[in-house]
């Protein structure tokens, strides 16, 4: 249901975004309108979500439960506890395209976990998509000794390879993107990412199954 709903607030989202810079008069402020009621809409469900997770603390807090703990997934981190005000937050600014203040969410949730994965996955692709390569290196580069799965440990490579490249720094790139087949020799990208640097030009592949991860 929830899902649902984000992905058509996404879809929304990017066709105001791929409509604005062009529109005028009337159909501008149409889509400022519509802007405006994602806005409130991300703010209201955020609130709501906030206070229901408020109400299961205190419920824990009264009852005492014997909870099974949760298989660790591969971007739990060794980290536990998350400041789930700020990740909840971050996690709802990054579904609307909102990447300046999902940065600023989840820098707050590292600076307290700074081992937690999801929360520095959410940040390297954010700066990603703000054009800020540096930022997001410092994070893929963080996650590296962490992980343990080894197809997440190729993607990550093949991310911070893109990023050498970008820069055309072709030879470290090279290397990044072999260590990146090294550990999952099935993964498409990085050989077509050698041919880039091989040839000095082309179109770089990120491997955005790194979004489906979050």
């Amino acid at each position: 249901m929830f899902q649902q709903m984000f992905a058509e607030m996404n879809e929304m989202l990017s066709d105001i975004a791929r409509q604005l810079p062009e529109a005028q008069g009337v159909r501008r402020h149409e889509l400022l309108s519509k802007y405006r009621m994602l806005r409130k809409m991300s703010d209201e469900a955020l609130d709501e979500w906030l206070a229901f997770a408020e109400a299961l603390s205190l419920f824990r807090q009264k009852v005492e439960l014997t909870e099974v703990p949760e298989p660790e997934t591969p971007l739990s981190g060794e980290d536990s506890g998350i400041e789930m005000e700020n990740f909840a937050r971050g996690q709802g600014y990054y579904k609307l395209l909102m990447f300046p203040k999902c940065i600023e969410q989840f820098s707050v949730v590292i600076s307290r976990y700074p081992n937690n994965l999801a929360a520095r996955l959410y940040l390297a692709m954010s700066h990603l998509h703000q054009g800020e390569a540096p930022a997001a290196r410092v994070h893929l580069e963080h996650m590296l000794p962490l992980v343990q799965s080894r197809k997440l440990k190729a993607h990550l490579y093949n991310a911070v390879g893109c990023i050498a490249a970008s820069g055309r720094r072709f030879d470290e790139a090279k290397e990044l993107f072999g260590l990146a087949l090294k550990y999952d020799p099935a993964l498409p990208e990085p050989d077509a990412n050698l041919e880039v640097c091989r040839r000095g030009r082309g179109e770089l592949q990120f491997g955005f199954q790194l979004v489906s991860l979050l």
